[in-house]
């Protein structure tokens, strides 16, 4: 089980976004989390949202939730959180009396976008979508206690309680997924995380595999998607061996060209590549979190 990081950051400058090789800068290189920041700024409109592009396959320059989960993953991957309490303020704006976040807001021109973004009822609360930035939102407050403390992220993280509670079956495997992680990262804040989590943890299988209803073919989501760290409250749904064997899979997974390649369609000939660069940076910083590099 090798990584070849000089072939990842060949990979990077051939294909990667300034954003994804300036991350890889960051976390390999020691570059400064101010060109990350630079880099994510280009992504950023005035009302306080991320659109542009920041998302892949949603092109449109409008601020969307999926824009906000981007730019906040970086913000809690470089511990920087100056902007992010005008991101809680721009998803405040577009949430919902229920406190939910729609999948997406309206998109004015569809091209390079996927389908499932345009068609998004902004009328309806999304589980997946309120959860994806909710969780990493969290995981910015840890550093913030502004941030912690903002309204926003409270009424958010309360939707998604009470959306999580009123299951009754499995929900698409990436809200499960998303819902997964936002549990998990406020299980030691939050006492009504682990009965939840425990709920959700009853539709993982104990391979951790979890096919991706109307993905592409054979899209599925593994162990190390709901767990990608370790010592936290979801490694408890998978046995050592299940972890160690999908460590094993993912660094092995590396690309001749050295970057990785994802599993779901893209839908653009950008996104195709952006979202390998984006993988690539991702998939290498679960890897050196958990010993392998």
């Amino acid at each position: 089980m090798t990584v070849d990081l000089q072939a990842a950051a060949s990979f990077l400058a051939t294909h990667g976004r300034v954003v994804d090789r300036r991350r890889f800068e960051f976390l390999f290189g020691g570059g400064a989390s101010r060109a990350v920041l630079a880099a994510v700024e280009g992504y950023r409109n005035a009302d306080g949202g991320y659109g542009w592009g920041l998302e892949p396959d949603l092109r449109a320059p409008e601020s969307q939730p999926g824009g906000a989960l981007h730019a906040l993953e970086v913000f809690a991957e470089i511990g920087e959180s100056a902007r992010a309490v005008e991101v809680f303020d721009w998803l405040a704006g577009v949430s919902l009396p229920d406190g939910g976040v729609p999948f997406a807001v309206p998109v004015r021109d569809p091209a390079g976008c996927a389908p499932f973004w345009v068609q998004a009822d902004p009328r309806v609360s999304s589980l997946q979508s309120t959860a994806f930035v909710a969780e990493v939102a969290h995981r910015v407050a840890v550093r913030d206690s502004a941030v912690a403390a903002h309204p926003w992220l409270v009424t958010a993280t309360r939707y998604c309680f009470d959306a999580i509670a009123a299951l009754d079956g499995a929900p698409h495997a990436i809200a499960l997924r998303f819902a997964v992680g936002l549990l998990d990262v406020v299980h030691d804040t939050h006492p009504e995380a682990g009965p939840l989590l425990d709920k959700l943890g009853a539709f993982i299988p104990a391979d951790g595999l979890v096919a991706v209803a109307g993905g592409a073919e054979g899209e599925t989501l593994r162990p190390l998607d709901f767990a990608p760290l370790p010592d936290r409250p979801v490694r408890g749904l998978f046995s050592e061996q299940v972890i160690a064997d999908d460590l094993r899979r993912l660094a092995d997974e590396q690309d001749e060209d050295g970057g990785w390649r994802v599993d779901f369609d893209s839908y653009s000939p950008a996104a195709a590549v952006e979202w390998r660069g984006y993988k690539t940076v991702g998939t290498l910083s679960l890897l050196r979190a958990n010993g392998i590099i």
